[in-house]
């Protein structure tokens, strides 16, 4: 079999990265995109584009007779789902066979077989593989899953058997919780998954998640490329995930990626896969407590982490593979080189609970010495109709802390804007003394809390070298004739105004244009008072003018009354944010040009305030 021309089932930084190893071996690519897709990066690096529907990825992403007819169309050999959407939906993999198209993706029985995670665990304890205790039954009865919890013995866990990305998923500590919580767990499984059924875990009160990369071909050859360790997560989700696996001796590491071997055996497993364990560490990593959770029959999201230890290129083996080819290496082939990690970064506020920050990305510098994957650039919309993840950040260095290091440098030097990301959350996270003690355990963020929120505003060290950058023409913005100058001006951080102390002798770079100030992965925006309060860096002439496009949202004074240095003015929403225009100095509103709900463009006088006081 030859794969000439490929499609790709799927979208931004997969589909981004599935290109660029297509291009690499001289093979031609067609994207499908959504309505909201049309202009994407991935669209436009493809050399050839489809349209398969709305935004909604039930009517564009998820129908998988327009991505066939898509390929067929095009002349596509050969359809890759990346991962997500489709990419284990064994229905879709059988009907891409069925049309006479090459399916990179396992056989439809392995991904049938190990869909369920009550079936699969069956099937792995046949094949020698290590199974958390607990029960897979088929009677589900409220009844008999009690009587199998309380022979557990408590905690346990409640876990759907279609479930995955942490739903359907319920700790029970005490006998009197475990009614409620099978209820609760299976509403959520039957509206997720359309499946109700769960099975019953011992819960482990120190888990590390470690999983291993499998691969296999069709001529019978199985390799392991080791390990990756991902506990750190938040509500169940990856966030920051490394390879190896710290604490990971030669005699445990033999014992888990054997085992996943067999697992993958045991299904006939062709092309990329991923065997996830969980280990008890309360005692360190010991083989003998480390036990089969489930397996992913697609390529992972983290999969670049093995890729940086291994040096192989995972897409260019699922392609050759699903062409008919042995696997590029044999086992005694693959080694070990130097350590990985891979951070998520998305577009959400940890401010605010990690809510999507959705918009325009106006401003996106990712910081260097590391490689980036992603489906976007500057310029780009971050849409509320797909995960709002931006890029995964990888680095690679000699040992652990070489690449913690990179990665949390390269992440605390990140500049994305107006958008909100969860980068300073992330250097917080790299920093915590427990990560970079590799203390794992897939609680360590929970127990963190707010000590990985990132700082709500700048260091003081940070705003004032970024507002002498902004001091014009080096003078201090407080300058008053017969009077020494002053050492302290107003900005407008983030909209809101700010009065910040200035050394004359570091306002040497005088600018009129707002800066950025990034800072252990927060980026504040830092404009000149004088752009919303006229001439002179406080408004001499009591002008408040808006600092850019936007709409009044609230008008805080009425005209004759009487106002101090700071006072809020009225609320301009711009950029997706909201900005509070302040009194420069004591005064009263002499004039009032602002009405609620009304657009303004940039430089109009919204305000006047005169010195004097209110009659």
């Amino acid at each position: 079999m030859t794969i000439g021309t490929l499609l790709i089932a799927n979208r931004g930084e997969i589909a981004c990265r599935i290109i660029r190893t297509a291009r690499r071996m001289g093979i031609a690519t067609v994207a499908v995109h959504s309505d909201a897709d049309a202009n994407a990066l991935h669209v436009r690096m493809a050399d050839r584009a489809v349209a398969i529907g709305p935004a909604p990825v039930r009517e564009s992403y998820l129908v998988g007779a327009r991505i066939i007819d898509a390929a067929l169309q095009t002349g596509a050999d050969a359809i890759h789902p990346g991962y997500g959407f489709l990419s284990e939906n064994a229905d879709f993999a059988r009907a891409v066979i069925a049309a006479g198209l090459i399916w990179v993706g396992p056989p439809p029985a392995a991904i049938d077989a190990m869909g369920l995670k009550d079936a699969a665990k069956a099937l792995m304890q046949q094949a020698g593989v290590p199974t958390t205790p607990g029960y897979l039954g088929a009677d589900q009865s409220p009844e008999r899953l009690r009587a199998e919890a309380d022979a557990i013995g408590y905690p346990v866990l409640i876990k759907a058997v279609a479930g995955g990305g942490g739903k359907g998923m319920r700790k029970v500590v005490a006998p009197a919780d475990f009614a409620e919580a099978l209820a609760s767990c299976r509403r959520e499984a039957a509206s997720s998954f359309g499946n109700d059924q769960v099975l019953l875990e011992k819960w482990i009160d120190s888990p590390r998640h470690i999983e291993v990369q499998v691969f296999g071909d069709t001529h019978g050859n199985v390799v392991h490329l080791f390990e990756r360790d991902c506990s750190l997560q938040r509500r169940h989700q990856k966030v920051i995930e490394e390879a190896p696996a710290p604490g990971m001796d030669a005699a445990t590491r033999a014992a888990i990626c054997d085992a996943a071997v067999r697992a993958a055996r045991a299904v006939d497993y062709v092309g990329a896969g991923t065997i996830e364990f969980i280990a008890d560490a309360s005692d360190g990593l010991r083989a003998d407590r480390l036990w089969f959770m489930e397996m992913n029959t697609r390529l992972q999201v983290e999969h670049p982490v093995t890729e940086a230890i291994t040096g192989q290129d995972l897409v260019e083996w699922q392609l050759r593979v699903a062409a008919g080819e042995p696997l590029p290496r044999r086992q005694d082939e693959l080694a070990i080189d130097g350590w990985a990690m891979e951070a998520r970064l998305y577009a959400e506020d940890p401010a605010r609970g990690f809510l999507p920050s959705i918009g325009r990305l106006e401003r996106f510098s990712p910081g260097l010495g590391c490689r980036i994957d992603t489906g976007v650039e500057q310029g780009a919309e971050i849409t509320p109709w797909y995960d709002p993840i931006i890029a995964k950040v990888i680095a690679h260095g000699p040992d652990r802390e070489a690449a913690r290091t990179t990665l949390r440098d390269a992440l605390a030097t990140t500049e994305i804007w107006p958008l909100r990301t969860n980068a300073g959350f992330l250097v917080k996270a790299l920093d915590h003394q427990d990560f970079v003690a590799a203390r794992l355990d897939t609680g360590l963020i929970a127990r963190a809390g707010e000590a990985l929120m990132p700082p709500a505003r700048p260091s003081d060290a940070a705003l004032s070298r970024a507002a002498a950058s902004l001091a014009a023409g080096g003078e201090m913005a407080g300058f008053r004739l017969n009077a020494p100058p002053r050492r302290e001006a107003l900005f407008l951080l983030d909209g809101e105004a700010v009065a910040i102390r200035l050394d004359p002798a570091n306002a040497a770079m005088p600018s009129s244009e707002p800066v950025l100030i990034a800072e252990a992965g927060q980026v504040w925006h830092l404009s000149p008072w004088r752009a919303a309060g006229g001439a002179g860096g406080e408004a001499a002439d009591g002008a408040i003018r808006s600092p850019m496009p936007g709409r009044i949202i609230g008008v805080s004074v009425t005209a004759g009354e009487a106002v101090t240095r700071g006072q809020r003015l009225l609320t301009l929403e711009a950029m997706k944010m909201e900005h509070s225009l302040t009194a420069p100095f004591d005064g009263i509103v002499a004039a009032l040009d602002a009405v609620e709900g009304a657009q303004v463009s940039e430089g109009a006088v919204l305000v006047r305030i005169e010195q004097g006081e209110a009659a």
